[in-house]
């Protein structure tokens, strides 16, 4: 079920969600997907991104979708 979070969504809602602040979204997101998969090596990088990390991942995360469509993570 979280694997599917947040691909559904629009474009222009997923660049929105990527910006800095809300980026936050994307980060739970890599967290749920990685518990989802019971990965507990994703689990703790994306809690260690989600405060350290997202200074920059926010621009990863833009680029990504832009690209892509989808964020990138150890899927």
């Amino acid at each position: 079920m979280a694997t599917k979070l947040g691909k559904n969504l629009p474009l222009i809602a997923k660049l929105i969600l990527a910006l800095p602040v809300l980026d936050i979204f994307w980060g739970i997101v890599r967290i749920l997907r990685s518990a989802d998969k019971h990965n507990t090596v994703g689990i703790v990088l994306g809690i260690i991104m989600l405060f350290v990390g997202a200074a920059i991942w926010w621009l990863v995360d833009f680029i990504c979708i832009l690209l892509t469509g989808d964020i990138i993570w150890l899927d």
